[in-house]
């Protein structure tokens, strides 16, 4: 019965020779057709994260297979954006793909091993948050004035970033620069450990989003990169307000998979994102957090991260910021 089985199957099989033709083959056999990888390219307990198992919960539920979140970090987030760089057109690995491995990074490093633009299918964005220049709770410094006023008495302040290359490691030049002080900079694998030394006063500040550190009472937060004052947070002044426009910036956070991934599945993951991001329940996760969902077309979004890396790039340039 199992040979013949096997021989009812073989006509079919050879006059269809074109099923073996990768994307119809997907398009054909329905995606996903297994569990996909989600690559978080930075440690357990960050935004990026957070943001990941919070979408990818849903699209485990739409799909009927399960989206595996993979810490994979390194190298400011460029080590787990390589790894999806490099693998099967297929969708069904998957980067949170993200202001610092995407945007920063490709003008910080001095050698990359992909090219944000051309070696990803960008499906969508899903939020931008903004950043915080943060202290523990106990510090004597209670506002950006004052830690200026520190800065400039103690040249070399710490602070803290969750990794070289990444946008707060930017946006700590640039404060630098336009303040006219010197610092410090700390790099973490990560915003967990960086947190924790910043509460256990390890550490003297830190910039981080606000999502990681805007309800937590361990932290007094100084001035956020947004443009304006974040609702839930009306008693944090911006960074602009307190004359630093150039800090205003947000950190961004979306979903790519690997260059040539069929436009089908790119379509259909674009679709469930941006649905998910309009859920009550995810959306209002996220609001309250301080992060904002975005929805974007794939196309839109991979407009948006060429432009990322063309902006970043005269930062970076101007800031000085250069890593081997």
């Amino acid at each position: 019965m199992r040979r013949r089985h096997l021989l009812s199957l073989l006509p079919g099989a050879l006059a269809a020779p074109s099923l073996a033709l990768p994307s119809l083959a997907l398009a054909q056999a329905g995606y996903p057709a297994r569990p996909v990888r989600v690559i978080v390219p930075f440690p357990p307990g960050g935004t990026t994260d957070f943001i990941a198992r919070l979408v990818g919960a849903r699209l485990t539920t739409v799909f009927g297979q399960t989206f595996v979140v993979e810490n994979r970090a390194g190298a400011g987030g460029t080590l787990g954006s390589d790894l999806v760089a490099k693998s099967p057109p297929d969708g069904q690995t998957l980067i949170v793909s993200n202001i610092a491995s995407f945007g920063v990074g490709p003008s910080v490093y001095r050698s990359m091993p992909y090219d944000s633009v051309r070696d990803f299918a960008h499906v969508a964005l899903m939020a931008e948050i903004p950043s915080v220049l943060a202290v523990n709770v106990s510090s004597p410094i209670r506002s950006l004035a004052d830690f200026i006023a520190a800065a400039k008495a103690r040249p070399g302040l710490n602070v803290g970033s969750p990794g070289n290359g990444t946008s707060s490691h930017a946006k700590q030049a640039i404060l630098q620069r336009a303040a006219g002080i010197e610092t410090t900079h700390v790099p973490y694998r990560g915003s967990g450990p960086m947190m924790n030394d910043v509460a256990g006063g390890a550490l003297e500040s830190m910039i981080t989003t606000l999502v990681e550190a805007g309800r937590n009472e361990r932290f007094r937060l100084l001035a956020v990169t947004a443009a304006e004052r974040v609702p839930g947070w009306p008693n944090l002044p911006t960074f602009k307000e307190l004359g630093y426009p150039d800090l205003v910036a947000s950190t961004w956070f979306g979903l790519s998979a690997a260059a040539g991934t069929p436009e089908a599945i790119v379509t259909k993951l674009n679709a469930e994102v941006l649905a998910a991001l309009a859920t009550p329940e995810i959306s209002a996760r996220l609001v309250e957090t301080g992060a904002t969902p975005r929805r974007m077309s794939a196309a839109d979004y991979s407009a948006f991260v060429a432009a990322e890396v063309t902006r970043w790039a005269a930062v970076v340039r101007d800031a000085g910021i250069r890593l081997d």
